[in-house]
């Protein structure tokens, strides 16, 4: 085994190797993503981009390589250690929001907070100020078969974000959004990133999106391609690097 990650990185991956039923999905991919990075990972549909955040975000084992999370191996984890893992220190949005249909906007937000151990009056308070700066307030005593697919979506926003998690997965959030629903979205996920120190792992198959991000990289077949750097946004962060040139980027290992 290598030696632990470099103490700026949050997330660290050396050699992923993924199959799904004897089909490779990542073919040797190592990354490193630094702390408050707010990463794009673009490729076209079947590029890898979901396995690849799936592996970093502890929720599929790597069937080869290493990855650390604040320097702690998360690549050696049994399924609990990972679900322990997901729930305390990760965030995840998906390109379906996946909200509880029995509970209102507000108790959806509310709800990995209250698993979590916190009081009731810390997790609707943290439920509402994240609905209110997500502009749906409106939304929070209402359930969502009430509410149309952008309203819904912001709530899984939220939801990601009222726990302050360390990391911030966005898999493909914006696929079932138009344009400027879409464009809405990241920008409210990336600032609010941002704004709190959160470090933001964005998948999409929209390079366009990817301005939203600091550093891009691009996945072809399972294995990282050098990638042009995105346009930072004026104020957003830092100027954005091409694929494998920056700091936290990761030899690839041998194979």
């Amino acid at each position: 085994m290598s030696a632990a990650p470099p103490d700026n990185d949050v997330l660290w991956a050396r050699g992923i190797v993924k199959s799904h039923h004897g089909t490779p999905a990542l073919r040797g991919v190592s990354l490193g993503v630094q702390v408050g990075e707010v990463l794009a990972v673009t490729g076209p549909r079947g590029s890898g981009k979901s396995t690849l955040l799936g592996c970093l975000s502890a929720l599929l084992p790597v069937d080869e390589g290493e990855i650390w999370f604040n320097s702690s191996p998360v690549h050696t984890l049994g399924r609990t250690g990972r679900a322990r893992l997901r729930r305390d220190r990760f965030g995840f949005v998906g390109s379906q929001p996946h909200l509880v249909p029995e509970l209102t906007a507000r108790e959806n937000v509310a709800l990995p907070l209250l698993l979590a151990g916190a009081g009731n009056k810390a997790a609707y308070t943290a439920a509402d100020e994240w609905l209110e700066r997500l502009d749906i307030a409106d939304t929070r005593r209402l359930r969502p078969e009430r509410l149309v697919q952008s309203q819904r979506q912001r709530i899984a926003v939220a939801r990601a974000l009222a726990p302050l998690p360390p990391v911030v997965f966005a898999d493909d959030p914006t696929a079932p959004l138009h344009r400027e629903a879409a464009d809405q979205v990241l920008r409210i996920l990336s600032s609010a990133a941002r704004s709190h120190q959160l470090t933001l792992v964005l998948a999409t198959h929209d390079p366009e999106l990817a301005r939203y991000a600091d550093r891009s990289v691009a996945l072809a077949d399972g294995r990282l391609t050098p990638s042009a750097a995105p346009a930072a946004t004026p104020g957003t962060g830092p100027v954005a690097v091409a694929a494998g040139t920056g700091s936290s980027a990761v030899p690839a290992t041998p194979r």
